[in-house]
C-alpha cells in the first residue's frame, strides 16, 4: 500500500491535485493510504515552501505545482 499526502493550504491548486491523486488510484487500482494536510506548522515538518506538495511514501515527488492525473499514475506505478 502506498502512502500519499498532499501538502497544500487548501487553494485551488492544492484541491485540483488532491483530487487529481483520487482519481489517478481509481484508475490505477493501487492501494493507497491519503493523506491532505493543511495545517502550516505540520507542513513545516516537512521544510515546504512552495505548494501544493505531492508526496508518496515520504518522499516529495512534486512541488509548487498541479500534477496531472497521468503524471500521478506514472508515478504511482513506478
Amino acid at each position: 500500500m502506498k502512502h500519499i499526502k498532499v501538502l497544500g493550504t487548501g487553494c485551488a491548486k492544492c484541491k485540483t491535485t488532491y483530487n487529481n491523486v483520487l482519481e489517478a488510484i481509481k484508475q490505477t487500482g493501487i492501494e493507497a493510504d491519503v493523506t491532505k494536510i493543511e495545517d502550516i506548522e505540520e507542513m513545516m515538518k516537512y521544510n515546504v515552501l512552495t505548494t501544493p506538495v505531492l508526496m508518496i511514501d515520504e518522499v516529495a515527488k512534486v512541488k509548487g505545482r498541479v500534477a496531472d492525473i497521468n503524471e500521478i499514475k506514472k508515478i504511482l506505478t513506478e
